[in-house]
């Protein structure tokens, strides 16, 4: 494993010929030069450059390694000023994530309006269930992730903070000649006799098995569709009804109706979810998710 400030070193040497002149721009002693190249030349297996009359020069071993030292020391540069814009909250990359409702309208509208106020902001956007993207909060590979307590109540998360964003009210949807298309309200004991697409049922608590409970009866039929679109197709061939979430409504195709349940407790809470030192970044999209929001 070759040290950084060895491959700086090379690059010093090869640039000025000489490692006198490369000791006199690294603050070093000729000596330290001298001792640090073979090193280095041990690690690489054999010599680096050549000995001449006067000063130095890559041999073929040295100027494939003076190659792979320039791209590391490039990379390594990127890196720094990267994160010091990010640390200072200039830009840089801001890893976001969210669940797939999120996506459909709540988060572009917010990510499109951090374009506009931090254009020198680079989003890397990731879908997911909300479990595994507070994961992601957890070891780091994302800065912000939008997350629900649906289907089975929000985890925990260490090192997270949730903050609640707002309250989604789940809908029925149902095929637009379904006998309670038309209705008002509609109560779940009405549809008792029908088949449920939901993507997790029975095996761990969910509102959906909860709100049939209080409602009086089990689905006689759950048929496991994890997918929006998926459900959609079901229930438009007349397979099924499902639950969705009003932040989803402006993706329900035009073969379904949604119509609200008299059962006020199917709702779900979509949070704002952030590792305990937030990236300024991930703070102004915070907010502009609120904003979004609101103005929906």
């Amino acid at each position: 494993m070759f040290e950084v400030d060895a491959l700086r070193l090379l690059v010093a040497v090869a640039e000025t010929g000489s490692f006198t002149q490369a000791a006199v721009r690294l603050s070093y002693t000729q000596s330290a030069v001298s001792r640090r190249i073979a090193t280095l030349e041990q690690q690489a297996g054999g010599p680096l450059f050549e000995r001449l009359p006067r000063g130095v020069r890559l041999n073929p071993a040295g100027r494939a390694l003076h190659r792979h030292a320039l791209d590391v020391l490039d990379r390594l540069a990127r890196a720094e000023r990267e994160l010091a814009v990010l640390h200072a909250g200039h830009g840089g990359l801001l890893h976001v994530g969210a669940f797939a409702t999120a996506n459909i309208s709540l988060v572009p509208a917010a990510l499109r309006a951090l374009q506009e106020a931090r254009p020198d902001v680079e989003v890397v956007a990731v879908e997911g269930p909300t479990d595994t993207l507070l994961r992601g909060l957890s070891d780091g590979s994302l800065d912000l992730a939008v997350v629900s307590d649906y289907p089975s109540g929000l985890p925990s998360a260490d090192g997270v903070t949730t903050t609640e964003l707002c309250d989604d009210e789940l809908l029925v949807a149902l095929p637009r000649g379904h006998r309670l298309a038309e209705a008002g309200t509609v109560d779940l004991a009405e549809l008792r006799e029908e088949a449920w697409l939901q993507g997790a049922y029975g095996d761990r608590p969910t509102m959906l098995a909860d709100a049939c409970a209080r409602a009086g009866f089990t689905p006689r039929k759950v048929i496991r569709i994890a997918e929006w679109t998926g459900k959609f197709g079901y229930v438009a061939a007349g397979l099924g009804v499902a639950l969705v979430p009003s932040l989803a409504a402006w993706a329900v195709p035009d073969e379904l109706v949604l119509r609200p349940l008299t059962d006020r407790a199917l709702h779900r809470t979509v949070h704002v979810a952030l590792p305990a030192t937030a990236l300024p970044a991930a703070l102004t999209l915070r907010d502009l998710l609120r904003a979004a929001r609101a103005a929906a």
